[in-house]
């Protein structure tokens, strides 16, 4: 059985950083810090909307374009986390966990750049 990729939804990058920018939205909730609070759930969400959109797009290069604008949010993402850590916004070892997945992300956002830049 072929597993072809035929929408974002599709795309395990995509269904993994959805999933961590819930959990973060939820850790977050209760959080006081509201402009800390707001600005980390934007990162968040930036990283599955910009591949979403970049996936939408009529082109390889937007799509690499998008790409790279996610793997950027990845990079703010792992920021606001290190800090939620220091400050005890996030305890320490769930901070530690989310950063390990968004670098994960990271990684595997390049990994599908590489493959677009070679393949397509």
């Amino acid at each position: 059985m072929e597993n072809k990729i035929k929408s974002f939804e599709d795309l395990e990058i995509w269904k993994e950083s959805t999933a961590l920018t819930i959990e973060i939205h939820k850790l977050l909730k209760d959080c006081k810090n509201y402009g800390f609070r707001d600005q980390i759930q934007r990162c968040s969400v930036s990283v599955p909307s910009n591949i979403a959109e970049g996936f939408e797009r009529n082109s390889n290069k937007e799509y690499i374009q998008y790409l790279y604008i996610a793997k950027g949010s990845c990079g703010e993402l792992r920021t606001q986390l290190y800090i939620a850590q220091e400050t005890g916004i996030l305890d320490r070892e769930v901070s530690r966990k989310l950063i390990e997945r968004a670098r994960i992300i990271s990684s595997k956002i390049f990994k599908l750049i590489q493959t677009r830049q070679k393949n397509f």
